[in-house]
């Protein structure tokens, strides 16, 4: 049972501070050092199916994660996946107030702020699993070169509008255009507080565009919701004629279903958001954490991500889905982990001043 907190939540920097406390007797690779590379095998399937079980800690829409728990589930019958969902900067709050606690629940986690895994890399919550089909198909900057993280999905975080709501002559093509006194009261945006698709987006957005541009858009009498995933469907319900940012993999989904939606990837650039996904240190159950990590980044299970999810692969061997367009013809922002994991309280501070949330 989750433990209960009376207290008000810590902030980001009092998580780094517990995190690092209770971390300090860790192991960690040498630095320079290659790691070592893993593979399914018997032996690990068998160890694995004696653990029975892993709690995954995710925060990809669940009809998503459900799915991919059920693939799992499917190949390797006897370890079942709890799927543990909530919005990125919800599970990082978490994960830090559980290992304040010396509660070690979560073994897999993945994570739509790529800053959380360079924070528990540098508090030494994670374990060094480098899957061998990510040394051989990843690029370098999807693998952390001390296997600690690699990445597990890619998305972006576009604009979009209601096609039953806005002509397509009259949908926004810029950021600039949301600012349109027109559309005073038809968006919705999601917070980055909760959403770490949209943390990664703020940073990209205020870096490139100015936090005059949000002082701007936060006069448009916005609708503000907490994930990434919620934006699109207040579209498709009606509710909203356009969307400042949400995740593409809804959008796509919501469309490919024939929903009324459109994505819009603006002219100044479109945020990309890197989800990493890693093995914790103190996990419960290792061996069923390393099997799903392992399978998770392979050709089949990332070509799943893309056919029923809708995500975007770094393996380069993944088919992309031919209903959207490619990331190389997308005019891209670019991201930075680093500075979102120096940054995050600032932003989210100066978000919620602007925005009054």
């Amino acid at each position: 049972m989750r433990k209960q907190v009376t207290r008000r939540p810590p902030t980001r920097r009092q998580l780094l501070a517990v995190s690092a406390a209770a971390a300090a007797s860790f192991a960690t690779p040498v630095r320079g050092a290659l790691p070592a590379t893993s593979r399914i095998d018997d032996a690990l399937i068998a160890a694995a199916k004696k653990e029975g079980k892993l709690n995954w800690y995710t925060s990809v829409d669940l009809p998503i994660a459900e799915k991919v728990a059920k693939a799992f589930e499917a190949k390797y019958p006897g370890v079942e996946v709890k799927v543990a969902r909530s919005g990125a900067e919800r599970n990082f709050q978490r994960i830090g107030q559980e290992y304040a606690s010396r509660i070690y629940v979560c073994d897999v986690v993945n994570s739509s702020d790529a800053a959380h895994l360079i924070v528990w890399k540098r508090d030494k919550l994670l374990a060094s699993v480098l899957p061998e089909e990510v040394a051989r198909h990843y690029p370098a900057e999807h693998r952390d070169p001390d296997g600690m993280y690699c990445s597990w999905r890619i998305t972006l975080c576009p604009i979009a509008y209601n096609t039953r709501l806005v002509r397509k002559e009259e949908a926004p093509k810029s950021y600039a255009d949301l600012l349109d006194p027109k559309w005073s009261g038809k968006i919705v945006k999601a917070h980055p507080g909760y959403s770490g698709t949209i943390m990664t987006a703020t940073h990209q957005i205020s870096r490139d565009l100015g936090w005059s541009f949000f002082e701007k858009l936060a006069a448009q009498k916005v609708m503000q919701v907490q994930s990434a995933a919620d934006p699109p469907k207040k579209l498709v319900a009606g509710e909203r004629a356009l969307m400042a940012d949400g995740t593409e993999y809804v959008v796509s989904e919501l469309k490919a279903r024939g929903e009324p939606i459109e994505p819009v990837y603006a002219s100044e650039g479109t945020p990309l958001v890197v989800g990493p996904s890693a093995v914790m240190a103190r996990c419960q159950n290792p061996n069923a954490a390393r099997l799903f990590h392992l399978w998770s980044m392979s050709a089949e299970a990332q070509q799943l991500n893309v056919d029923v999810g809708a995500l975007r692969s770094a393996h380069d061997g993944i088919k992309d889905r031919t209903d959207r367009p490619k990331l190389g013809d997308i005019k891209l922002l670019k991201e930075d982990a680093a500075a979102v994991a120096d940054m995050a309280e600032e932003l989210k501070t100066r978000y919620t001043r602007i925005f009054k949330v």
